[in-house]
């Protein structure tokens, strides 16, 4: 399978888990705060290379790639990459900087599930979704034992490693997650010819 290939079979996977999540979240009104970057400031987040490969491709396309791998290289921090705070001292405050090609970790976070060693559904949210939306989060979880569909973190890292097996299922931290992704479409074209018919796209 081809990176062209790869990368429209991983954006056909997000198209579904977002209607997945807005499903989800229209049933009970679970959301995330406004400008919240909390989640996406965590220093430890890992990820798989494949779920960044279509932003990997999207940079290519745009004669970025090169240039932002050696950003990626120059950085010794390990929060994400694509992270922008409002400020130094509103560090938990931002947006992604690329939120239409974030990662499936990043749209699984929030409203995914992940399974407890009894094989009980558990919500995986953050501490401020339990703590200021303790009511929304509770009738979530009542739901979801009554078993309303919820995206499921093991069903999605399956559907994901069946696109690639070894991109797929490798988690690392997530700025080698990028770089690798990155890296994947260089060397992919280095002797390749530019993605046909996709010369002039925006």
């Amino acid at each position: 399978m081809g990176i062209e290939e790869k990368v429209r079979s991983v954006e056909v996977l997000f198209d579904r888990l977002e209607i997945e999540i807005k499903t989800f979240q229209s049933e009970t009104d679970l959301h995330c705060n406004a400008g919240c970057g909390k989640c996406c400031s965590t220093p430890s987040i890992d990820a798989s290379p494949l779920e960044f490969l279509p932003w990997a491709f999207h940079l290519f396309l745009n004669g970025k790639a090169e240039e932002t791998l050696k950003e990626l290289n120059s950085i010794a921090a390990k929060n994400c990459f694509l992270y922008r705070s409002l400020s130094i001292l509103e560090y938990h405050k931002g947006s992604c900087s690329n939120y239409r090609y974030r990662g499936l970790i990043c749209r699984l976070f929030g409203y995914g599930a992940t399974t407890d060693k009894f094989g009980k559904l558990r919500l995986a949210t953050c501490k401020i979704i339990k703590e200021e939306q303790q009511e929304n989060f509770m009738k979530a979880e009542e739901s979801i034992n009554k078993g309303t569909a919820i995206p499921v973190f093991t069903h999605y890292y399956m559907q994901l490693a069946q696109i690639d097996l070894r991109m797929g299922v490798t988690l690392l931290p997530i700025n080698d997650a990028l770089k690798i992704a990155i890296e994947e479409v260089l060397h992919y074209y280095a002797y390749r010819p530019f993605p046909g018919g996709l010369e002039h796209i925006a």
